[in-house]
């Protein structure tokens, strides 16, 4: 059932994720001072599904009890728009910024779920575990990327071949894996994911590494080792975003894990792992969440951009509106790519409704080169006023007399302006404005890959014929005429 609040921060009490915060485990990650915003900013999304006005749109009911619509195996386009609608709503919540929020990888689940017989003798794990993750609601995170010890070299020929997650052996309870993955976002999560990554080539001893799993992050073995906080203070006057929306980044290292046969969902097939993602749905479904949540976030620095211009006075010159209005134009086009991916979803091989992946890899190919740029314009907006900000205290001290005349906006108090510009310097020259730029570049992978990969699966024959033909045609024109 959809949990709240109040749930979720009683699990992490409970049962709270083997985190490591320089060289300190975190005993209760609800009142640390570097994770306690972001539990928060987390339970308020579960309360969110209990809100009378968001209630429907964000829940849906099955056998009579009510579930995070992330969940809903979508048999129609108006389940997909449903999922849709879902996905921006929470994502609008925190203006885009949240890229670890469950319903991302709960679309993964969902989809593995729904064609769960492509996993062959571990299918029924599969849909149990959906089961379990939709009926308990849990958070989830996951790593995908293997250390970077020495990327010229596949996984079985680095210095150690367990520096990789692979299966050290197999039990009458489970398996053994040994290993470290990086980059998890969000360990303050109940449940970790470690599933099929980077394209893993044949060969003797790559076996151990084709390997889909899914275990508490509370479990013996397994740890979290945080990367240095990007949270600048409590003040969400000073720190608007990195206060409530420091996600973490982890090395999660597996020493000698167990994990139980029912937790597995590939063992030993390296094809299988391969194609995974796109065989089962589950790519285009977590696409289809990750083009709402840029709509969100595209949305967020066109209402900052325009905010600050007006509130400055800059939104009269022709070059400011030019900068605003190609930050319109990127939204427009990503809306697109979410129109068009729910209009033209089709089912799969295992009866998925499934959002179209022309219209998904449109969106996921251009966002990492958009997203340095929405950065750039706020920066050219703003220039000197993003580091000309006094404090939240500065406001309450003696000087703040002096401080509302001279930090006084064409439209706005002086009070009302910092606040607005704190965003915007939070969104873009702070660490955790810094941290977002380097998500977005390589959020979905290498980008010369992803292109690499959008050359290799995308169906260019049927333009290929139409010059062929038009070629054709103008050479038969020509070829009368000569005659």
């Amino acid at each position: 059932m959809a949990r709240t609040g109040a749930e979720y921060l009683e699990a992490l009490k409970e049962r709270p994720p083997n985190l490591w915060y320089k060289g300190e485990k975190v005993e209760d990650p609800t009142t640390h001072p570097v994770f306690r915003g972001i539990v928060r900013t987390m339970a308020a999304l579960y309360d969110l599904q209990h809100d009378p006005r968001y209630r429907e749109a964000l829940t849906y009911e099955e056998e009579g009890k009510r579930h995070g619509m992330s969940f809903l195996i979508p048999k129609t386009k108006e389940d997909l728009k449903r999922r849709g609608q879902a996905y921006k709503l929470w994502a609008d919540q925190n203006l885009g910024m949240m890229g670890r929020s469950p319903d991302y990888l709960n679309a993964v689940v969902m989809a593995y779920a729904a064609s769960a017989e492509y996993f062959g003798e571990f299918a029924d794990n599969v849909r149990a575990y959906y089961r379990y993750l939709r009926d308990h609601d849990l958070a989830t995170t996951h790593a995908l990327t293997n250390p970077q010890v020495n990327r010229a070299k596949p996984p079985s020929a680095q210095p150690d071949p367990y520096i990789p997650v692979g299966v050290v052996r197999q039990t009458e309870k489970g398996i053994v894996v040994r290993g470290a993955r990086m980059t998890a976002t969000f360990p303050l999560a109940d449940e970790v994911l470690i599933f099929p990554s980077t394209l893993l080539k044949e060969g003797p001893g790559n076996e151990k590494y084709a390997i889909a799993f899914a275990l508490p992050t509370s479990t013996p073995g397994l740890h979290f080792v945080c990367r240095e906080a990007l949270v600048g203070g409590d003040s969400p006057f000073d720190y608007p975003l990195s206060s409530r929306l420091e996600e973490m980044d982890c090395l999660v290292i597996f020493d000698d894990v167990l994990v139980p046969w029912e937790r597995v969902f590939i063992l030993g097939n390296v094809e299988l792992c391969n194609n995974a993602y796109a065989a089962t749905g589950a790519l285009n479904h977590m696409a289809h969440q990750v083009v709402a949540l840029k709509t969100a976030k595209t949305e967020a620095f066109l209402g900052v951009a325009a905010l600050m211009a007006e509130g400055i006075g800059a939104d009269a010159y022709s070059h400011v509106q030019e900068k605003i209005a190609e930050i319109i134009v990127y939204l427009e086009a990503m809306r697109a790519f979410w129109t068009r991916a729910e209009e033209e979803a089709k089912e799969n091989a295992f009866g998925l409704l499934v959002p179209d992946r022309g219209a998904l890899d449109g969106a996921r190919n251009l966002y990492p080169r958009l997203y340095p740029r929405l950065r750039e314009i706020l920066e050219q907006i703003g220039a000197s006023g993003l580091i000309t900000l006094p404090s939240e205290r500065d406001f309450k001290g003696p000087l703040a007399p002096l401080l509302e005349k001279y930090l006084q906006g064409a439209t706005l108090e002086a009070k009302e302006r910092v606040a607005l510009f704190r965003l915007a310097w939070d969104m873009t020259l702070s660490g955790f404005g810094a941290r977002q730029e380097l998500y977005e570049r390589f959020f979905f992978g290498d980008p010369v890959r992803m292109y690499q990969t959008l050359f290799s699966v995308y169906d260019k024959e049927p333009y290929k014929e139409r010059i062929r033909a038009y070629l054709k045609r103008a050479l038969s024109v020509f070829a009368e005429v000569e005659a």
